[in-house]
């Protein structure tokens, strides 16, 4: 499709009743876009307002699907998957064993797998969720379960007061009841009930602002006798794409292992982005952790899945933890075949540099030239944030509607918000994450497109 060609009046109209019956999750009125096809990085979206009449636009997608499309749209490895799934893995749950379930794990954990130096088989095992809040459910309740004896129903000897998990002022890491206490932000957790530290096996949540060394002392100096975990992104994403001071992480490990603290690495947005798979690494290596939860790029863009990568000594009660989803045939091929084609392509590593042009040109060509609507950039590889001033965060609707007539679709993060100890207000940040497989010239064109909607944006304001 083209941006001259339009959806008859039957499509228009299927897409604008299917719309009201959709829940809307955003508490604002829904866009006024529908997809109708893609392929890589392009969209082709229809204009549902009156105006529109379901005109197509072509779009280059910025988003990569929540940050989830690593390989964009349409793309011959996923295809070839999933063709091969269907016809051979079978459906088997985890009560069986699987082939394809093996080949990944071992592709991966194996003696030469690819994240063999960071997680050797003897140290760690795998379950497979549907989501990265599912994920995040799993590392939970395997931190939970690790003060408690099952089979005395009581607390572990010597665990009795670690009732206390440590997480971050702007952090996002799902949207469940077991999750919603570990967001700082009120707005998600007023009117929903909180834990409570009061009662047997009770637990607390806290929250300390991340990336500021002085805040991770001086908490480990008073409280780390409570704490039971430590719950990090490696670089926030909802917060705005907050990136810590070089050796924030491996001091905050080192403080966790040297206390008997575990800690638990939030991977879901930040796997495949930052040049590397794992954003828990530095210039000495990976920073270790005792439960990693990865997700979005791994489904491909096609599924919904996350993984969680626990030291063997973690567990749960039996059947705790059953889950249909838990590394199907099907989904095993797809990542397994996916993963294999970023490392012949070296997709990730070479993220690493894009992210350099990356930064450079959204500096140059939108940070520099808009000061009026955008304030700082943030990020490395293939996720960056570009955040609003005050002024044009008062006005994001009208600003992502210019950018999606301009022919480029982004999505909006909410922002660190308030934080404490001095730290400055973090306004909504636009994301730029865009698939691996983006070229250097649809990325030059992507902030083209961008730095256009703004200028008619500005010049509306």
């Amino acid at each position: 499709m083209t941006n001259s060609q339009a959806l008859t009046d039957t499509d228009l109209q299927r897409l604008r009743s299917g719309g009201s019956l959709h829940f809307n999750h955003y508490g604002r009125p829904p866009l006024p876009f529908a997809c109708v096809g893609g392929q890589g990085i392009e969209m082709d979206v229809a204009d549902l307002t009156p105006e529109g009449k379901g005109r197509i636009l072509r779009l280059l997608d910025t988003s990569g699907g929540y940050g989830s499309a690593c390989l964009g749209a349409g793309h011959e490895v996923v295809q070839r998957a999933l063709r091969r799934a269907v016809g051979e893995c079978g459906y088997v749950t985890d009560e069986l064993g699987s082939l394809e379930r093996a080949a990944l794990l071992d592709r991966l954990f194996g003696p030469a797998g690819i994240w063999s130096h960071r997680f050797s088989a003897e140290d760690y095992r795998v379950s497979g969720r549907n989501s990265g809040s599912e994920g995040m459910e799993m590392a939970l309740r395997l931190v939970l379960e690790s003060r408690f004896d099952a089979r005395r129903l009581r607390h572990r000897p010597g665990r009795e007061q670690r009732d206390t998990i440590l997480a971050f002022q702007g952090a996002w890491h799902g949207w469940t009841d077991g999750l919603v206490p570990l967001l700082n932000r009120r707005h998600y957790r007023v009117g929903l009930p909180g834990r409570d530290s009061s009662k047997e096996f009770g637990v607390q949540v806290e929250h300390i602002p991340f990336g500021d060394p002085d805040s991770l002392e001086t908490y480990f100096s008073t409280h780390a006798d409570r704490l039971l975990a430590v719950i990090v992104e490696p670089i926030q994403g909802d917060a705005g794409i907050l990136v810590p001071p070089p050796g924030y992480l491996r001091d905050l490990a080192r403080r966790c292992a040297a206390h008997g603290v575990l800690l638990v690495a939030d991977e879901v947005l930040t796997f495949g982005k930052s040049g590397q798979f794992f954003a828990m690494s530095d210039e000495d290596g990976p920073v270790p952790t005792d439960i990693t939860v990865i997700g979005k790029f791994l489904g491909m863009g096609v599924l919904s899945t996350s993984m969680v990568i626990a030291r063997r000594e973690l567990g749960v009660r039996g059947s705790g933890t059953v889950a249909t989803s838990d590394l199907r045939p099907i989904t095993c091929a797809v990542i397994r075949d996916g993963l294999d084609h970023l490392v012949r392509g070296r997709l990730v590593e070479d993220s690493g540099a894009f992210g350099e042009h990356l930064a450079e040109k959204v500096d140059a060509e939108l940070v520099r030239r808009f000061p009026e609507v955008y304030s700082e950039r943030r990020g490395v590889g293939v996720l960056h944030g570009v955040e609003l001033t005050g002024r044009s965060a008062a006005r994001l609707g009208e600003l992502r509607l210019a950018l999606m007539h301009a022919g480029v679709y982004v999505e909006f993060m909410a922002g660190a918000g308030k934080r404490s100890n001095g730290l400055r207000y973090i306004q909504p940040t636009m994301r730029i994450a865009p698939p691996l497989i983006t070229t250097r010239a649809q990325l030059d064109e992507i902030i083209d497109r961008i730095a256009k909607g703004t200028q008619t944006f500005q010049s509306a304001g």
